[in-house]
């Protein structure tokens, strides 16, 4: 079982705190680090000292750590044009050596994108897939050849497809909870499907609709990552764990039902549970940046029980 670090910085966070994290993350073991893209608060958070940019921050961390692989969960779909957003991610994994994984979504956080004028389309599933269609084309396009795209949404007329990605292929991640177009193009364009903040029950019904999707466009269903993201908080003790919930503005009770939550048996318990419907993967979200003794106890009494 993967272990991830995956954080939320539009709570509150700057990139210096999130280098910390992620350099954090490396020495303790974790497989990799993550964030959100997002560029409004939500809830009752302050949201200070405001926004940062997920993959300008990945490029920074880029050349920050050494190990680690890196990512988005997801990127949004409306934030970035299909031709530029390749070039950005390509440029990232150039610049960590290969270690850029890209989850894309559709977007879905109308509020952020009035506050930034930015455009919310109605359709943003069709251009999901028309993004995803176009990113991993211009990826693959033989170096010398160009590549061009006519859909309703975008086209691309002779495009060099440049630049390429260190790595062969980046890993494209697709996730959430709709029956029957997500998994299918999940089966058509991912490497991995990543269910956020699901319980047991409704993991192994949606892996289940993934597992399908995939065999009938001739895949095997192994050859996809399964992966669920659950907030987490772990304590040595219930006094600890109390402590860690309410920094976060969280019951305890809640969290154990709708998360990773308790002592460290507990949560690697749950884990297991989860690892018994298919998850080879956790995206353990990490609320309260600034307590790296929570890092370090999961990396040592977590972690260490699930190598």
């Amino acid at each position: 079982m993967d272990l991830r670090i995956f954080t939320e910085p539009q709570q509150g966070a700057s990139y210096e705190t999130l280098l910390t994290v992620a350099k954090a993350s490396e020495d303790l073991g974790f497989d990799a680090f993550f964030r959100s893209d997002h560029y409004l608060k939500m809830g009752s958070a302050d949201g200070l000292p405001g926004p940062t940019d997920a993959w300008i921050t990945l490029a920074g961390l880029a050349r920050e750590t050494k190990r680690i692989r890196l990512g988005t969960l997801m990127t949004a779909g409306t934030f970035r044009l299909p031709g530029v957003l390749a070039i950005q991610v390509a440029q990232v994994d150039q610049m960590s050596g290969g270690r850029v994984e890209l989850g894309l979504g559709a977007g879905w956080f109308e509020e952020e994108h009035k506050a930034y004028g930015i455009p919310f389309p109605k359709e943003k599933f069709a251009r999901l897939e028309e993004q995803l269609a176009i990113v991993t084309g211009l990826w693959a396009t033989e170096t010398g050849r160009t590549f061009s795209y006519d859909g309703t949404h975008y086209q691309l007329t002779d495009s060099p497809a440049l630049p390429k990605p260190a790595q062969s292929k980046v890993p494209i991640l697709i996730g959430g909870h709709g029956a029957k177009r997500t998994p299918r193009l999940t089966a058509q364009y991912a490497d991995e499907f990543n269910l956020p903040f699901a319980s047991i029950e409704d993991t192994e019904r949606q892996f289940g609709r993934v597992r399908a999707a995939a065999e009938a466009v001739g895949r095997k269903a192994d050859d996809l990552v399964y992966s669920n993201a659950l907030i987490v908080c772990v304590g040595k003790d219930d006094a600890e764990v109390a402590r860690r919930a309410a920094s976060i503005g969280r019951e305890v009770a809640e969290l154990k039902v709708n998360g990773l939550a308790g002592s460290p048996a507990e949560v690697v318990d749950k884990i297991g549970r989860y690892g018994a419907v298919g998850a080879s993967r956790i995206y353990l979200q990490v609320m309260d940046l600034d307590d790296l003794d929570h890092l370090e106890l999961i990396s040592s009494q977590v972690q260490s029980q699930l190598s």
